[in-house]
């Protein structure tokens, strides 16, 4: 089984806000750095989408050390994501999981490999979360380039609005 090392990271300008995302995946003497942005989103769901961004480009079952320095990302895929799902994508508290569109398509990526989970602390001078920084901040500065100040806002206020919806029935079936 091949051994992938990948680092991952999310930034938002404003929670919510234009959000970028960001990985460097390093297999060997190989290195790959991808990253995007939204315009508008919160910098917990650019966490999880730049984890599932990196896991989708994995070709076959790996054996994967993923550092975060995301608690959210950690706690949710390590701990609280079994209960999730037994509880329908509820909480302890019944209310709806937030961001649980992306938990799902993550949950099923994760679930072909072997994977460790680390937590390093941000901006703390790890050279590679360091790295994932910079590069989910130029997602979000490519968006801010992209999109007027009002293509912005209104982006902004269909996101607010449209935040938290009752979980799909679908789901429950996965």
């Amino acid at each position: 089984m091949k051994k992938v090392v990948i680092y991952s990271d999310g930034a938002c300008h404003g929670n919510p806000g234009p959000g970028g995302w960001a990985a460097v995946l390093i297999y060997g003497k190989y290195r790959r750095e991808i990253n995007g942005g939204v315009p508008a989103t919160t910098n917990n769901r650019m966490e999880l989408q730049a984890s599932l961004e990196a896991f989708m480009l994995l070709k076959e079952p790996c054996a994967v050390e993923f550092h975060t320095d995301s608690e959210y990302l950690r706690q949710g895929i390590t701990t609280w994501l079994r209960s999730w799902k037994q509880n329908g994508w509820r909480t302890k508290d019944k209310k709806s999981v937030k961001n649980a569109d992306l938990w799902v398509l993550l949950d099923a990526q994760v679930a072909r490999h072997i994977v460790t989970w680390s937590w390093v602390k941000g901006h703390a001078g790890d050279p590679e979360n360091e790295r994932c920084d910079v590069l989910a901040n130029e997602g979000v500065a490519v968006i801010k380039k992209d999109y007027t100040p009002d293509q912005l806002k209104s982006a902004l206020a269909t996101f607010i609005a449209s935040a938290n919806p009752a979980p799909s029935p679908l789901l429950n079936l996965i």
